[in-house]
């Protein structure tokens, strides 16, 4: 199947099952708040490094967590009870984002969340669609993740860890979240043996889809989320 070249300023992005083999589906366009929201309605997500142009990417199958079914084991339990990690939502955003791309530099692994994209993802967090949710050890962040969030639905983007188990605490406390506020999927994009363990499963991307649109349905819970669910307010999105 032939890979789409996008157009710029035209959010637009063909059928996802025109995509490739390994997932990818078109190229080009640009980081746009429209455009990026776009992409997440239609289950595409952007990935791509330094030197290649913007790569979008709908895979089959889809990588997911229902928030329900998150596996915690005994010694990740045993932490959370010592209550080890103080849990933030969006209050330091843009250093979680950043603490993701430089623990991947600094593994050696490359890294898609490029100055480009930092950019573009604290964006739509000031604009409330975009949150981190942290993991603080005497008041210095240990660990984290971010995402998108839209309708019942988190669109994990990447997660960070500096000390055991503290990013772990901090999918836990978004897997809490989730289930008190209404969003019904985590996506995961991609499978990893890390995520499989924490009970994310594969579904294909036909079933992806099909509960992508039921969740987008209901109203987008947008920020400031640093308060928790108390703090969050539903807005249409």
């Amino acid at each position: 199947m032939p890979v789409y070249q996008l157009i710029p300023d035209v959010p637009l992005f063909p059928p996802t099952e025109e995509a490739e083999a390994d997932g990818l589906l078109a190229v080009g366009g640009d980081l746009t708040k429209e455009r990026l929201l776009a992409a997440y309605r239609q289950g595409i997500f952007p990935w791509y490094e330094v030197g290649q142009p913007i790569l979008w990417w709908s895979p089959d199958p889809r990588m997911v967590l229902f928030p329900e079914e998150l596996k915690i084991s005994r010694s990740l339990r045993k932490v959370l009870r010592k209550e080890q990690f103080e849990i933030r939502f969006d209050s330091a955003f843009e250093n979680v984002i950043k603490a993701c791309a430089d623990v991947r530099t600094e593994q050696g692994k490359g890294t898609w969340i490029i100055p480009e994209m930092q950019q573009a993802y604290t964006e739509l967090h000031q604009e409330g669609y975009a949150h981190s949710v942290e993991s603080w050890l005497d008041d210095e962040l240990a660990g984290g993740l971010y995402g998108i969030s839209l309708g019942q639905c988190f669109f994990g983007e990447s997660m960070f860890s500096t000390i055991s188990n503290s990013s772990k605490a901090a999918l836990v406390a978004l897997a809490e979240f989730a289930q008190q506020v209404g969003i019904k999927m985590i996506d995961c994009q991609m499978t990893t043996k890390h995520l499989l363990s924490l009970g994310a499963r594969e579904i294909s991307r036909e079933n992806f889809l099909k509960n992508l649109s039921q969740f987008l349905e209901k109203p987008t819970i947008k920020g400031p989320w640093e308060g928790g669910p108390s703090q969050s307010k539903q807005i249409n999105s």
